[in-house]
């Protein structure tokens, strides 16, 4: 006996806002539309914090030379 599953889970990163005393994230209608979902439905979330990725976010800095260590030392 053989048994397969597959799971097709949508992903988006999204933005939450206050809304009143709530914090509200919308779902974006592509992936409402590939989930089918339709308002008044009960979904079942998980919620993680996205990870910021820093890569590239100093452009332009080179690296630290001998005097950029002294002058903090100083």
């Amino acid at each position: 006996m053989s048994l397969q599953v597959s799971i097709d889970v949508a992903k988006a990163l999204v933005r939450s806002r206050k809304v009143g005393g709530s914090i509200v994230v919308s779902i974006p209608k592509k992936v409402a539309d590939h989930e089918g979902i339709r308002e008044g439905e009960l979904l079942e979330i998980d919620v993680r914090k996205a990870k910021k990725d820093w890569f590239g976010a100093f452009k332009g800095i080179g690296p630290f030379t001998r005097e950029d260590e002294l002058d903090a030392h100083e």
